[in-house]
């Protein structure tokens, strides 16, 4: 995977980017909304990181791939993950780096190119409602709000947002 934007690399991940993965876990954005995904030390991270890199050649996902500024800095990630439904996307901007428009730029560029090599027509993005910034950023790539209301989140009923995109 190697998607360029005008300010982000969409790439995949290898070892040296535990820290910076565990650094961009820790925000209370990340705790609150997706909490098995703070990884509380470099070698947490590490270890993700190893069963993240094996996936990107098998058939089931999931499949994430880490969000760089053009000078490599890494500042999030965005991912397809297979739910019972189909496919989902999932993404997340460490803290210090939102506000700034990246995940809609990422979620952008990486829809055609995961879809495509998925060979899938429609992918979901499933949030917490109360998550405002996702809404945002799955309202602005284009995605379709199917349902408002309580439904099973990380195993937990919650009230969700259930949107869904579809190559045109």
């Amino acid at each position: 995977m190697n998607i360029e934007t005008e300010r982000l690399l969409i790439t995949e991940f290898d070892l040296s980017m535990a820290e910076s993965v565990h650094l961009n876990s820790l925000d209370e954005d990340n705790r609150k909304f997706v909490p098995d995904e703070v990884f509380e030390t470099v070698e947490e991270a590490k270890e993700t990181l190893e069963y993240l890199i094996e996936q990107y050649n098998g058939e089931s996902g999931p499949y994430v791939y880490p969000i760089l500024l053009k000078n490599g800095k890494n500042i999030g990630y965005v991912q397809a993950v297979l739910i019972d439904e189909g496919w989902e996307i999932g993404y997340h901007i460490g803290k210090e780096f939102t506000k700034h428009g990246y995940a809609t730029e990422a979620v952008k560029a990486f829809l055609p190119v995961i879809m495509k090599k998925m060979n899938i027509d429609a992918i979901f993005g499933i949030c917490l409602a109360d998550n405002v910034a996702s809404k945002i950023v799955l309202e602005r790539t284009g995605f379709i709000k199917l349902f408002e209301g309580v439904g099973n989140y990380q195993g937990e009923n919650r009230k969700i947002c259930r949107y869904i995109y579809r190559m045109a």
